[in-house]
């Protein structure tokens, strides 16, 4: 396995943050797009609801994968790919042939990934922080979620037995403590794991990266984290002085004060008090509008996502577009729930090929996505992405050149102008400078 290394500047280092333990703070100023650091993950996995569609290596999505003979689930671009990852996947295909026909979670696939890495002599000689120093949380678990947890953890067990059983005595003392107890293991990785996601932000994947692990959470956060590949970049969107505590938002931006807390109490195991939580204002925007009207778009979310879960996409933007319609403008576009369904719309409306349906529905999400994302945001980035494409297949190449702009500034920030994703934006705005040039009168 090739040694993977956090890139560890020394603009960046590790502290107590009162009242949140560990934590990551600066040492130098920051300004606002700055690349604060990049880390390649301990281990990560693509997710199995992904194993048909990405390339178990680099984490490209791909139609046409190549798939491992013996294990039947691995999946690679070409045969480069599947060789360079043959050295972490040796141990995991034994795993999986034994167990197969089932298959194990994502958690107890990633959980062994870290302990076949951890056995490798070149593993991290350079994090801020080891798996041994993660919080399990297991003290302060409901009894169901421990119960849940140890299933999975009997599962790694069973997963694993044959692989750690062929282990010297030199070999599993060299492994950390965590690795021997399969509950404490699970329930570090469950708790500190990252979901890697593609340029779209769809989740491809599960990464555990230790040293980030010490960031804190915000609800409004000073960094955002971005992926290529399986590499994390983290990037300052707000100016940051020395001192002050790198923060990243560990839950989605456009979601109530409630929500929030009740995701990062179940998952996290704390409680949290920053100032977006702390300020009842917070919510009115996003709860805009009389209840009574947006009721019935809130009570309709399950019942869609369902159908979008059956990839019952005619029905679900007929279901979509009579809600939209049945309140108009009595709901504001920046409410939650009609926002939310909008979006499904949208991907509802790409989905089935109705482009320009999916125009007149992204259009109508910018201003609350302009409104709900006051500091730039990934998620801001490529919703404009997606409706500049509309918009230039659609031949709206002076309307598609202005929204790649505002994705762009976004970007710039965001992503960094060497990412692939700010390059495929640069390369669009090029192609309609182009064909707003050849369509200019006087211009051949």
């Amino acid at each position: 396995m090739e040694e993977k290394k956090a890139t560890m500047p020394q603009t960046v280092e590790r502290f107590v943050s009162p009242g949140k333990g560990n934590g990551l703070r600066a040492t130098a100023r920051m300004s606002r797009g700055q690349l604060v650091m990049s880390a390649e993950p301990l281990a990560s996995c693509v997710s199995n609801k992904q194993a048909r569609e990405v390339c178990h290596h680099c984490f490209t999505r791909s139609e046409t994968l190549l798939r491992c003979s013996q294990c039947k689930l691995a999946r690679y671009c070409n045969t480069t790919c599947q060789k360079q990852a043959w050295s972490e996947h040796k141990e995991e295909c034994k795993c999986l042939r034994r167990l197969l026909p089932r298959l194990p979670t994502d958690s107890v696939r990633l959980a062994a990934r870290v302990i076949f890495a951890l056995l490798n002599p070149k593993s991290r000689t350079d994090e801020l922080y080891t798996l041994d120093e993660h919080k399990s949380h297991l003290d302060s678990m409901s009894e169901q979620k421990k119960e849940g947890l140890s299933q999975l953890a009997a599962m790694l067990e069973l997963y694993t037995q044959q692989e750690l059983s062929n282990l010297t005595q030199e070999m599993t003392s060299a492994l950390p403590p965590s690795c021997h107890d399969a509950l404490s293991l699970i329930a570090k990785v469950t708790c500190n794991c990252f979901t890697i996601s593609d340029g779209e932000l769809q989740e491809v994947g599960v990464g555990l990266y230790p040293s980030l692990s010490l960031l804190n959470h915000d609800c409004r956060p000073n960094c955002v984290m971005v992926f290529e590949g399986t590499k994390i970049q983290l990037r300052a969107v707000q100016d940051v002085n020395p001192g002050d505590e790198l923060t990243i938002s560990y839950t989605e931006t456009l979601s109530l004060t409630e929500d929030r807390r009740k995701q990062l109490e179940d998952q996290y195991h704390f409680t949290c008090h920053c100032q977006r939580c702390e300020s009842p204002e917070e919510d009115g925007l996003m709860l805009s509008g009389e209840k009574a009207k947006w009721s019935p778009l809130k009570e309709a979310l399950l019942r869609l996502e369902g159908l979008k879960t059956q990839s019952n996409w005619k029905e679900l933007l007929e279901s979509c577009s009579h809600l939209l319609a049945a309140v108009s403008d009595e709901v504001p576009d920046e409410n939650l729930y009609k926002l939310r369904i909008t979006d499904m719309a949208l991907d509802t409306a790409v989905h089935l090929g109705l482009w320009e349906e999916a125009l007149r529905y992204g259009k109508k999400t910018l201003p609350a996505y302009r409104l709900h994302y006051s500091d730039p945001h990934p998620v801001h980035a490529v919703q404009l992405m997606r409706v500049g494409k509309l918009q230039h297949y659609l031949e709206h190449t002076e309307d598609a050149l202005d929204t790649f702009k505002q994705a762009f500034k976004i970007m710039k920030v965001t992503h960094g102008e060497d990412h692939p994703l700010t390059f495929d934006l640069q390369m669009k705005m090029e192609e309609c400078r182009c064909e707003t040039d050849h369509q200019s009168p006087g211009k051949h």
